[in-house]
């Protein structure tokens, strides 16, 4: 045999492996936005209590999770997209008619679950960015780098010029001398209103579904509004994540050391300008419009190289751990991925929302972490003797088949 015959397959299992890892991770992350009003998720003076207790979970995912898992889990989109392009284009298929069918369908899955089960989806903002990614799919590795790097940056500037502006003018609100006090004083008051939406989301969430659908359906713009703002953050994860799919890094063909170096390279700074964000929130006593600054902007650069570090960290693991049965589960949960993030949308909104089981707002911010490993042993559960059983994940078998406009096989032979 071949050493790329070889070599193929263990490809596969590594992104199967870190998808199934970014999965996870990513309830991990919005856990606290499924079961607390949306504000909670950026400060703890908003919901969830500001005991130290709850301070620290609140660092704990601000500083560990919070935008890392969605930046892997973007870099592994760029990753796949790529790789289903090439494999269109080595079976003579039109590409861009492949992907541009998969991304159509992928955006009407994310509308779709925005307006009917949660509003924090990412299907619609990945389908619509992925239309502009595959203009750069041909790009080598390296000019894809710096470009994802000047696009990051400029994303960063932008977004802290929008919102440093903001907290610039709240400075003057105290300032009866500045000629900007009454702009300052009215977004003061602005950002004020937040509590008395916090006990709104409360009322809404605990109740029937219907109200919420209205909700969602009044901010139809949302999904759109959100393209744009995470165009230059979406964008360049994307554009990284074909990069290092087209070098080697994320199909594990990298040396060890390498991976090892990477990690030391990136995680020590990512971590302490993490570190001095927190800080800075903790010292404005989690001021509003200082939460929204770190989160919208300061905290991005950060969040890169953290995310960087975490897929080093991962791929080493996958390499130590490659043979090991409870690897070959979590690369399941990645295989099964689609159907694993909507599957999470549906069973965390069920626990949560008041046309369930009526947590919402009622769960600490630790105890939610219980929740979150309880799912993650859900998913780990059933994907593997699933796709021992059938080809794809239920939903991925349908995006395929709408895809490809024909029913795709689903169930594996007896001796597959």
């Amino acid at each position: 045999m071949r050493e790329d015959q070889e070599i193929a397959p263990a490809r596969l299992v590594t992104l199967d492996a870190l998808r199934g890892f970014a999965v996870m991770g990513i309830l991990a992350m919005n856990i606290v936005a499924f079961a607390m009003p949306e504000m909670a998720y950026v400060s703890p003076k908003a919901y969830g209590g500001e005991t130290p207790a709850d301070i620290a979970a609140w660092l704990f995912g601000f500083i560990l999770v919070d935008g890392k898992m969605r930046g892997l889990f973007s870099i592994l989109f760029g990753a796949s997209m790529l790789l289903i392009v090439d494999r269109a284009e080595a079976a003579g298929q039109d590409a861009g008619a492949v992907h541009y069918r998969r991304m159509v369908w992928l955006a009407i899955f994310g509308l779709c679950h925005y307006f009917f089960l949660w509003w924090g989806d990412i299907l619609f903002l990945y389908a619509a960015v992925g239309c502009v990614a595959f203009g750069f799919r041909h790009w080598e590795a390296r000019r894809l780098i710096k470009w994802a790097i000047g696009l990051f940056t400029l994303g960063t500037l932008l977004t802290s010029l929008l919102f440093g502006g903001q907290l610039a003018l709240a400075s003057f609100a105290d300032d009866p001398a500045s000629p900007f006090a009454a702009a300052g004083s009215d977004l003061r008051d602005d950002y004020g209103e937040i509590d008395d939406e916090v006990t709104e989301e409360l009322a809404l969430y605990r109740g029937p579904y219907l109200p919420m659908l209205d909700e969602r359906l009044d901010s139809a713009a949302n999904p759109f509004v959100g393209v744009l703002m995470s165009m230059l953050e979406t964008l360049p994860l994307m554009m990284l994540g074909m990069a290092l799919f087209r070098n080697g890094f994320l199909t594990g063909r990298w040396a060890p050391g390498d991976y090892r170096r990477v990690a030391w390279r990136w995680l020590p700074p990512g971590l302490l300008l993490t570190l001095a964000i927190a800080w800075l929130q903790w010292r404005s006593g989690f001021d509003y419009i200082v939460g929204v600054n770190a989160f919208m902007a300061w905290a991005g650069p950060g969040r890169l190289m953290m995310t960087v570090a975490y897929a080093a960290l991962l791929l080493l693991l996958i390499r130590h751990a490659h043979a090991s049965a409870w690897l070959a589960r979590v690369a399941a949960a990645g295989r099964a991925a689609f159907s694993n993030y909507l599957g999470t949308s549906i069973a965390m909104t069920t626990l949560f929302y008041g046309y369930g089981l009526g947590w919402f707002g009622e769960v600490g911010r630790w105890p939610l972490y219980l929740v979150c490993v309880g799912v993650w042993g859900l998913m780990l559960l059933w994907s593997k003797p699933w796709l021992e059983r059938f080809h794809y994940g239920p939903l991925e078998w349908l995006w395929r088949s709408l895809a490809r406009g024909k029913w795709q096989p689903m169930r594996r032979s007896p001796t597959q």
